[in-house]
């Protein structure tokens, strides 16, 4: 296992045992507010992947600190649509986290996470659709993606990305997100099957996916949003015997006016909690959350501003600290420049662009669960368990609509002795888990049991 030493010269012993990165990226050794030199490898950097308009996905790549000729290679995706990769790198499953610090003017203050996914396997985290985090586009026009459009620009980036790459090539690859990248995953490991199937150079070495309180279907993701109120305690016997005869099963798209009058009531009771953690206080709160609204969406700018002004202060026991925090270290100079920045190319750096367009043209990702599992590709499937957004229930009911037979049935899984979560497996290599006290995204809340669950999951273990 190669680390880097804190001796100079080891470190750059170390650098020059490795291939030489690719021309657009850089290795970067350190990071302002963190202490010494960083103790993974780290590159960060720019791929193509549309001619016409300029079109550039920023990544970061993280290689595995423990066996990289051999462990896992992973994609992974943050939801929103439209948020950062680095969401997943500092919050979720990467290498650092902030230290929840009161914010007073400076540099806000990274520290390892010994709970890294890095430990084993080496990630790639995306800024992608483009212009999301540091991604760009020279034409604005470019930033016009949607679910189809983005995911074909994420399989152009990976062939390039592996092109310059190629000692990765023979380590599984496998793809992970979660919220709304849970949807477009299945799409992208579509678009990769089909050239492994074309013979498409290189070939990339596709073993399955893994999504975490997935978007995949708003028959399911929606409608089970109301039953799982009623499990939860937050809606009475009463409301959600109303809401059932009224509605006929339909929670979205009121049929009448005594339906309409109690999901307004339910929405209204839904709305005193924190429907990403029922549990946790309501705080200022910007994490990848889908907008399904219309009306929400035509809404928005279509236009990205300029720097402007800080996102709204949320108290410091709150989730979301850190997401304020990220605010301001990736909009400083030191920060731009050790990350390898181009200039000019994005003035403000927001965790999540809810302004831009993002059409959501995919209605549903079942297909592509089906065609991927039944092709022998492997899928784990996951739920922090306390998520009103897309809860459980819902991915539990679409999972079960593919009518996949049982091969081990419904039981807890452990860490340290006790019940992580629940777990049931299917034919053709899908995996369903629920992760004991995860909300959305799971890794966010409960990250020892989630680094357990990937563990196991990435070495076909049984959880």
């Amino acid at each position: 296992m190669m680390r880097p030493l804190r001796l100079v010269p080891g470190l750059l012993l170390l650098l020059l045992s490795r291939p030489a990165p690719a021309p657009a990226s850089t290795v970067v050794t350190h990071l302002p507010g963190f202490d010494g030199p960083l103790p993974f490898y780290l590159e960060t950097g720019y791929v193509g992947v549309e001619e016409d308009t300029g079109a550039e996905l920023f990544y970061y790549f993280v290689e595995s600190e423990r066996s990289p000729g051999a462990d896992p290679v992973l994609l992974w995706l943050t939801g929103g649509p439209r948020c950062s990769g680095f969401s997943g790198l500092a919050f979720e499953v990467g290498p650092v986290k902030y230290v929840l610090a009161p914010y007073d003017g400076g540099l806000p203050q990274l520290v390892y996470n010994p709970l890294s996914w890095t430990k084993m396997a080496s990630i790639v985290f995306l800024d992608s659709p483009v212009c999301s985090g540091f991604s760009y586009a020279r034409d604005p026009e470019g930033c016009d993606v949607g679910d189809y459009s983005s995911s074909l620009q994420v399989q152009r980036f990976l062939i390039k990305w592996f092109t310059d790459h190629p000692q990765y090539l023979s380590n599984p690859f496998y793809i992970g997100g979660d919220s709304y990248a849970g949807k477009v995953v299945p799409l992208i490991a579509q678009y990769i099957s089909e050239g492994i199937e074309g013979r498409q150079q290189p070939v990339i070495n596709l073993k399955g996916y893994l999504v975490g309180n997935p978007i995949t279907d708003p028959k399911f993701d929606e409608n089970f949003q109301v039953p799982a109120a009623h499990g939860f305690g937050i809606i009475s016997d009463q409301i959600y015997e109303a809401a059932m005869q009224h509605c006929k099963g339909d929670y979205v798209n009121p049929v009448n006016q005594m339906c309409a009058e109690v999901l307004q009531t339910v929405n209204s009771l839904i709305s005193e909690i924190l429907d990403a953690h029922i549990l946790y206080k309501k705080c200022v709160f910007s994490a990848p959350k889908p907008i399904h609204d219309a009306m929400a969406r035509k809404n928005l700018l279509e236009e990205s501003v300029e720097l402007n002004e800080a996102p709204a202060r949320p108290a410091i026991d709150c989730l979301t600290y850190g997401y304020y925090l990220s605010y301001f270290w990736m909009n400083n100079k030191m920060t731009r420049d050790a990350l390898g920045i181009k200039q000019g190319t994005v003035s403000e750096w927001k965790r999540c662009k809810r302004e831009l367009p993002y059409p959501y043209d995919m209605p549903s990702s079942i297909p592509y669960h089906i065609n991927l599992t039944m092709r022998g590709y492997r899928a784990l499937v996951y739920s922090g368990d306390h998520d009103l957004q897309v809860p459980q229930l819902s991915t539990q009911a679409w999972i079960r609509s593919l009518n996949f037979s049982i091969v081990n049935d419904w039981r807890a899984w452990h860490l340290n002795g006790q019940a992580a979560g629940f777990t049931i497996a299917y034919a053709n290599n899908l995996t369903f888990a629920t992760i004991k006290g995860g909300g959305h995204t799971a890794p966010e809340y409960q990250p020892e049991e989630c680094f357990a669950m990937a563990q196991r999951w990435l070495a076909n273990e049984p959880l």
